[in-house]
């Protein structure tokens, strides 16, 4: 094409043509960054909507963000298993200790809800006055029964402050908390003898379960 050719107008048959496919080249464009966009939106919306809706919806109370858990508080390895973890002191848990024996009766129960996956789970008993443990209680919550694992806090004064600290943030002390396997405590539930309220903790973790199932940082 010449130099002149070039300086002819154009057509209104060619004009249309070139508008027609500059609007199929806008939305072509347009649909492309909304491609690129939607993880990221998808994202915000877990972030900001869905996340904190979960703490409300659920039975549960989710701690947000999760509180990470200090590997030198106790001798028990954490990562890499879902925890329910519950502080008593031995002293006051007796066999007829209904409060007590029903917090761990709880914690025994979903565990073997769990079916399958309840190896995935283990159940902590922090022993909070080092006192020894009632032989009854032993016997029916030991580990081999039970699946319970029972240990003292800290024994050196700092790490004891930190680790009462991060146990009894936001008035969780006396509820059964839920440690994730990065390990870090991300919901709480309080002790209950209701069969509805049971169901609904076992459907929190069985959620959880099946979204984690290789046990990664959540």
């Amino acid at each position: 094409m010449s130099d002149k050719e070039l300086l002819i107008p154009a057509s209104q048959t060619d004009l249309v043509a070139i508008n027609a496919q500059t609007r199929r080249g806008r939305i072509q464009m347009l649909l492309l960054l909304l491609a690129c966009a939607t993880p990221v939106i998808a994202s915000y919306l877990a972030y900001y909507v869905i996340k904190p809706d979960w703490g409300k919806t659920n039975f549960g109370t989710l701690v947000y963000p999760a509180q990470e858990f200090n590997s030198a508080w106790l001798d028990v390895p954490l990562q890499g298993k879902w925890t329910l973890l519950i502080a008593r002191p031995a002293g006051e848990c007796q066999i007829k200790d209904e409060k007590c024996i029903e917090a761990f009766f709880l914690m025994r129960q979903v565990k073997v809800a769990m079916g399958r996956e309840n190896k995935r789970v283990q159940l902590l008993w922090i022993n909070t006055d080092g006192k020894p443990v009632d032989p009854e209680v032993a016997k029916a919550y030991d580990e081999q029964v039970a699946g319970f694992k029972i240990v003292a806090p800290p024994r050196d004064p700092k790490l004891r402050a930190e680790f009462e600290a991060w146990l009894n943030k936001e008035g969780g002390g006396q509820q059964i908390q839920l440690i994730d396997p990065s390990p870090a405590k991300m919901m709480y539930f309080p002790v209950t003898n209701s069969p509805k309220e049971f169901a609904f903790i076992k459907k929190d973790l069985e959620k959880l379960l099946k979204l984690n199932h290789k046990g990664e940082k959540l």
